[in-house]
């Protein structure tokens, strides 16, 4: 294996320390995936050069004219604060002809606009919940066709931005108050689809050309009050203690009907390459009481976090955490980028 020189582009409030030691779980864990891409790469023998990126790509660009990587580990999320700048970030590395990993601009910029990626899913006939959009500004009138229970969220924020038990909403009073928090509080347009009951379930696939789905995977509410909708919200996700209280865990999905796995791979190839991703992403689904399946959102880039469900899934295939960051220097460096001809 050749020794690589690896530029780890994150935002500049999570480049980790040298070392965890002596840190709890909670000191770590909003860099702990930064941390983990850095160690991992380390491990394998490579020269890693992590950046912290805000609001100057300058810096990114002086970065690879002093360290020359081979390759730039792409983990930023946001840019000047916004979400869906992230595939400037990628544009800009393309633009400057450096090999990156993850998912290229085009796949970005689908996949994070759920409206939009929801019209292209609806195209090509992949199910997905009915929605409407709620721009900012405007008044909420909801379309007879779209009945209750609705989940509304933000447009094109990730990571179960603004999304509480307070998004599943029954009437138009629910509705309104909650488009006009995600307008108030989260600062987007907001996104009202069908609420879906069933099994929460998550697909991790890696590839460009030729795709690897790793084992369904499902999120299961072991302890989840009476009355409360079984939903990923941002406590769920990333809140420790409620993770415990809610007894939530993940894990390979169970008992799922005959031929509903095969399905499922299927769908989440073809949302892959409908999408124009690339590298790696995770999708989001649901399996409804009804027995049909539901594409949720797309997710390229996910978290490559230790121990979570990305890596995990990885890893029942026996594709180790190490082997897998390879895998994904790998994509990136044969991606062929229009600017190789």
């Amino acid at each position: 294996m050749k020794k690589l020189r690896i530029l780890v582009l994150m935002h500049e409030d999570l480049v980790p320390p040298d070392t965890i030691r002596g840190l709890s779980d909670e000191e770590i864990a909003d860099w702990k995936s930064e941390y983990d891409v850095c160690a991992g790469l380390e491990a394998l023998g490579h020269d890693v050069f992590p950046l912290g990126v805000s609001d100057d790509l300058g810096l990114v660009r002086r970065a690879i004219r002093k360290h020359k990587p081979h390759i730039a580990f792409n983990l930023v999320e946001e840019f000047h604060g916004v979400a869906v700048y992230d595939q400037h970030v990628v544009s800009y590395l393309e633009l400057i002809k450096q090999p990156y990993t993850g998912c290229n601009p085009r796949g970005l910029m689908l996949s994070h606009d759920k409206a939009l990626c929801k019209q292209i899913l609806s195209y090509h006939r992949i199910r997905t919940p009915k929605f409407i959009v709620f721009e900012r500004g405007k008044s909420v009138r909801r379309p007879q066709r779209l009945g209750f229970p609705l989940m509304i969220k933000s447009v094109n924020e990730e990571a179960s931005m603004g999304i509480s038990q307070k998004s599943i909403v029954r009437n138009e009073n629910q509705l309104a108050d909650q488009v006009a928090y995600v307008h108030e509080h989260v600062r987007t347009d907001a996104l009202a689809e069908e609420y879906i009951e069933g099994r929460e379930l998550y697909v991790s696939l890696i590839g460009n050309q030729r795709l690897t789905a790793f084992p369904i995977w499902e999120m299961r509410f072991t302890r989840m009050p009476e009355g409360m909708a079984r939903i990923a919200t941002r406590r769920v996700k990333w809140d420790a203690k409620t993770q415990k209280a809610l007894g939530i865990k993940t894990g390979p999905a169970r008992h799922l009907p005959p031929g509903v796995d095969r399905q499922i791979t299927s769908i989440c190839k073809r949302v892959y390459r409908c999408l124009s991703l690339s590298g790696y992403a995770r999708m989001d689904l649901r399996l409804g009481e009804d027995g049909q399946v539901y594409l949720l959102e797309a997710n390229p880039n996910p978290n490559l976090e230790y121990g979570e469900d990305f890596a995990e899934s990885a890893e029942r295939v026996g594709i180790s955490y190490e082997m897998l960051l390879q895998r994904i220097l790998n994509l990136g460096l044969s991606y062929k980028a229009a600017w190789r001809g």
